[in-house]
């Protein structure tokens, strides 16, 4: 995990935008146009703050069905492995694919209240 006073999951690193972000620090820094502390700097407050936009600023919520493949539960991290799902949003619209995969983090830290 990377730390900015705090632990923030890495979880979105693996988003389009995140490998985005890292294969353009990662070109930076082969070009010493980059130092790599500060490129890990970037990285560790881009985890930082995408986990607190989508916390405050998220509001949308779906519903979901589908067939539970496969849960795992390691290091306080859940994983399920849904097939056939189908979202349905809060514009009614709806949504389906043949498999998905959602990882649960806990928003809070042990001994956070």
């Amino acid at each position: 995990m990377a730390t900015v006073g705090k632990d923030y999951y890495e979880l979105y690193r693996q988003s389009s935008i995140g490998i985005a972000l890292i294969d353009t620090l990662d070109a930076m820094v082969e070009e010493h146009r980059l130092e790599p502390q500060l490129a890990m700097k970037i990285v560790a407050l881009f985890d930082r703050i995408v986990t607190e936009v989508l916390a405050d600023k998220v509001k949308a919520r779906l519903t979901f069905k589908g067939h539970l493949d496969t849960y795992r539960f390691c290091d306080e991290v859940w994983t399920f492995l849904i097939k056939d799902a189908n979202f349905k949003l809060d514009n009614q619209s709806n949504i389906q694919a043949e498999k998905i995969k959602i990882v649960s983090c806990n928003s809070k830290k042990p001994g956070e209240t």
